[in-house]
């Protein structure tokens, strides 16, 4: 094969890096999507859920119905203090990040969603050297989706993609509560 024609053929089967940010809500919903449009083309799916610890709808819903998507929480259900961590949330952070860092050079899973990166990233839990390292690091058959508000210049300089979720309205302003099946 031709020089030219490989480096054609590796720039169009390459994994390709999505990002969500944005204050709208919805990112993580998008990021789910695309792993169900993944898993209807039988593609594996990992998604790390960082500074999330209890069971959202969507882990129920693929442990019930869709066992090509793991779903992996990485946090507390909790607050974290922003700009103080609890070394908890550090620590489950990096857990997730080791997790994160093994399952894309493996290339075990066709994509791998960090959910809430940019706020574990914005919240210091992570550093974006080495979330950048991660991703140009990965298998290259690999697609990222990374989620969350805040995502630096670095992530969204290093995407092929980025959607930014703008809130126009939202139902906690009027004070309606969160339920679930819509928040978790």
């Amino acid at each position: 094969m031709s020089g030219l024609l490989e480096e054609t053929l590796a720039k169009y089967n390459r994994g390709l890096v999505f990002v969500y940010t944005g204050n709208g809500k919805g990112k993580t919903t998008a990021a789910m999507g695309q792993a169900l449009r993944a898993v209807g083309h039988g593609l594996t799916v990992l998604v790390i859920q960082f500074m999330k610890g209890k069971k959202y709808g969507e882990v129920i819903a693929c442990e019930k119905f869709l066992p090509a998507i793991t779903i992996c929480p990485c946090g507390l259900d909790s607050f974290v203090m922003r700009g103080n961590p609890a070394p908890v949330d550090i620590d489950l952070a990096q857990q997730g990040l080791n997790l994160a860092r093994k399952s894309l050079s493996s290339g075990e899973y066709n994509m791998v969603i960090l959910d809430e990166i940019n706020v574990a990233l914005d919240f210091g839990l992570v550093s974006v050297k080495d979330v950048v390292e991660m991703i140009k690091g990965r298998a290259t058959n690999v697609d990222v989706v990374m989620t969350g508000r805040y995502a630096p210049p670095e992530i969204i300089e290093m995407a092929d993609t980025v959607s930014e979720v703008n809130e126009i309205k939202h139902h906690y302003a009027t004070g309606l509560k969160e339920r679930a099946g819509i928040e978790y």
